[in-house]
């Protein structure tokens, strides 16, 4: 598959009389925004804020955050079998709005939701402090489930970036790259001298609101299987979790995986970049064993010589992760996993609940006990009491002087398993 990536960078968002983008600037007019994206009987209101780098101002609890695209060729559209219907993606012409999201808020799902602060300490630590986000606020009706209030968000959040995204149909990109991915035989022949490398994606699933959807079906119910890459790029994979908010993985993660973006870059010249297996993170031990057979049977049909793992939460998956290693590593092909640590707050405990003398190539997104205590900030967008409540946070984070302790576990994106963030560690 060949997918021309083009970039629109956006440096501004102002709310206005009509929504266009014009000269790097996104309008957007909020009834007509409403228009698109309200009706669900399961939210009793939907309001709009803009939030920009340096801003004094902190949105939490943080549901997604996505970055808008439109498909302006080729077979179907943007978050398919989502939005759209289940055609393969991956092909032809896309364009991304850069240097911007859609951040959905409201009054939290799941007690593993997070903040972004787009200034201060906490910035230091989330990727999302440097994008103008245009925050989608949703409040649900009384008495509501939380599957149902997860889904009805998580719903008004990819329409957001889909109206946003269409504004930019008929634009001149500032940017184009091109990825492209062979059929199997034919990208095993191009580059015959350069190690064969694959790219394993575990895919946060394990239990009610902890869920990741492929083509619009939940994870939980696939058993490992192939994509290109560029698949991913077109929204093939979506968040639907709420999870630590330090090392999930927003749609937008998901859209801009650095992982594969950087197999890309060196494709052709240090490594034959093959292919991805997406695979499931599970609850029972039998399920356990049978996607990491599945992956490691997947791994050894591609013929590569090299992986690269990264996983999606921690603790039960770190079961996962090393099973996976393990049956690769056996099969005589070389692994590297990434994954974060919970290490405790002075940094002394174990790093992950499971491990492996085969599992001895790690790259690490730091320790999510790390202690660290955001200033207060002039603007709230969301519910600031939540942060007593979710993960990383504990009764009393919320000081009484408007500051915050919490474990950086709490902050979006903190310790990003595919790499999109800011920590990481050597050993020399």
């Amino acid at each position: 598959m060949r997918l021309e990536l083009g970039k629109i960078f956006i440096k501004d968002i102002q709310f206005a009389d009509s929504s266009k983008i014009e000269n790097g600037i996104l309008y957007v007019n909020k009834e007509e925004l409403l228009e698109a994206i309200g009706g669900d009987e399961h939210i009793k209101s939907i309001d709009f804020d803009i939030a920009k780098p340096g801003e004094s101002i902190r949105i939490t609890p943080v549901k997604d955050v996505i970055e808008p695209r439109v498909k302006v060729e080729g077979p179907g559209q943007i978050f398919p079998g989502i939005l759209n219907k289940v055609d393969t993606v991956g092909q032809g012409k896309t364009y991304a709005l850069k240097g911007m999201a859609v951040v959905t808020t409201g009054k939290i799902v799941g007690f593993q939701e997070g903040i972004i602060d787009m200034v201060g300490e906490g910035a230091k630590y989330t990727p999302f402090s440097q994008l103008n986000n245009l925050v989608v606020i949703c409040e649900p009706v009384d008495g509501l489930k939380q599957h149902d209030h997860e889904k009805a968000v998580r719903m008004i959040g990819f329409k957001a970036a889909a109206y946003i995204g269409e504004l930019a149909r008929e634009l001149t990109p500032e940017e184009t790259t091109v990825y492209e991915t062979k059929p199997l035989l034919d990208q095993l022949q191009e580059y015959p001298d350069l190690p064969k490398v694959a790219y394993v994606y575990m895919l946060q699933t394990q239990g009610l609101l902890h869920d990741t959807y492929v083509y619009g079906v939940d994870a939980k119910q696939i058993v490992p299987t192939i994509l290109y890459p560029t698949e991913v790029m077109d929204g093939a994979i979506v968040s639907g979790n709420c999870v630590s908010a330090c090392d999930k993985n927003p749609t937008y993660v998901h859209l801009n995986n650095g992982i594969i973006e950087d197999l890309y870059a060196r494709h052709g010249k240090d490594y034959n970049f093959v292919g991805v297996v997406i695979t499931n993170e599970n609850v029972y031990l039998m399920d356990k064993e049978r996607s990491s057979n599945w992956t490691s049977k997947l791994v050894e049909y591609l013929g590569v010589d090299a992986v690269i793992i990264s996983q999606e939460g921690f603790g039960n998956p770190d079961t996962d992760l090393i099973m996976n290693c393990k049956k690769i590593e056996e099969k005589g092909i070389k692994t590297v996993i990434v994954t974060d640590e919970y290490a405790g707050q002075n940094g002394a405990s174990q790093s992950l609940a499971d491990a492996d003398e085969k599992a001895d190539a790690v790259v690490t997104a730091g320790n999510a006990n790390q202690i660290v205590v955001l200033p207060k900030l002039d603007k709230i967008i969301g519910h600031i009491e939540v942060v007593d409540v979710i993960a990383g946070g504990a009764q009393g984070s919320l000081r009484e002087d408007g500051t915050i302790e919490v474990e950086i576990q709490a902050i979006t994106g903190a310790t990003n398993e595919t790499g999109y963030h800011y920590l990481t560690a050597k050993t020399y």
